[in-house]
């Protein structure tokens, strides 16, 4: 088994000065890319000291672009998938391979209670995980994590996918569970970064908001519209009760309520089916001809 590490990096030297030592200490033989996200410090530098791949973008593209370019340079059958603040220890690398080895597709490193972040994010990613589990009918521990070991061919699989922002973790981690896969964790503490985190939170509150949506429409699409579709016919009923009782009639609204109910209803069903139908054509590429 061939070992890459991918690290995608913007403005992170300072921490890479003692990432990159410290990963060679543990992963001697680990194949170690660091995709540089149009960073303007010394991070290239920092690199060709170190005698690691350097994957350059010209400009900044976002944490989930990086992931990409690195998974396509990396000539490893498994993937290590890290940050380059600090948060994630090499140390854990040979716990979470050792889970990996196990029979798992994929192990997620789950932050503790204890690891460092602000209250907001806190209850954002404890959020995320139970919306998660509500979806798919698993334990998720740790939705959002970006510290991931991974078969490369099937993660490759998804790569499309996969959005060029912060949100890769949620969306390969439900794809995982929608195919079938086998997702793991292993726990972690994640202490302090070093540097300046590049997540503003009411800048990305509106994005992370979104991706409560994207769980959905990336697993069962139905077990979000059909509560939805619910709620409207629920309202327009009492409503329609209520306008009957008092004025002896049905309203516009009552009618508008009830309709959107059934479109909401049929939006989901025809989603529902168009999901079936996009994981069904993943696993016949696996199939053998």
């Amino acid at each position: 088994m061939k070992l890459s590490i991918i690290i995608p990096a913007k403005n992170e030297a300072e921490s890479l000065q003692t990432l990159l030592p410290a990963l060679r200490a543990e992963q001697a033989d680990a194949e170690i890319i660091v995709v540089n996200d149009g960073s303007t410090d010394d991070t290239a530098m920092i690199c060709q000291q170190q005698q690691v791949k350097c994957v350059t973008h010209p400009y900044s593209k976002g944490n989930g672009a990086a992931i990409k370019s690195g998974a396509r340079a990396a000539s490893g059958d498994t993937l290590v998938m890290m940050d380059a603040d600090g948060q994630h220890q090499p140390k854990d690398i040979q716990a979470m391979l050792d889970q990996f080895a196990k029979g798992y597709d994929m192990v997620v490193g789950a932050r503790s209670s204890e690891s460092q972040a602000s209250l907001a994010r806190g209850m954002g990613n404890g959020l995320y995980n139970k919306l998660a589990r509500y979806m798919t009918g698993q334990p998720i521990e740790d939705l959002t994590s970006g510290f991931r070991v991974v078969d490369a061919r099937k993660f490759r699989k998804f790569l499309y996918l996969l959005p060029n922002g912060f949100s890769y973790p949620t969306t390969i981690t439900m794809a995982f569970f929608r195919v079938g896969y086998s997702v793991g964790y292993h726990p972690i503490f994640a202490p302090k970064r070093i540097g300046k985190s590049h997540i503003n939170i009411l800048k990305d509150g509106l994005r992370f908001f979104l991706i409560i949506f994207k769980i959905g429409t990336l697993y069962s699409p139905m077990k979000l519209f059909f509560p939805t579709s619910v709620l409207f016919f629920l309202t327009g009923l009492i409503y329609y009760i209520y306008t009957f009782l008092i004025d002896g009639r049905f309203t516009n609204m009552g009618v508008l309520l009830l309709s959107t109910a059934v479109m909401i209803f049929l939006m989901g069903l025809i989603s529902e089916q168009i999901t079936t139908l996009f994981y069904q054509s993943r696993d016949d590429d696996e199939r053998p001809s």
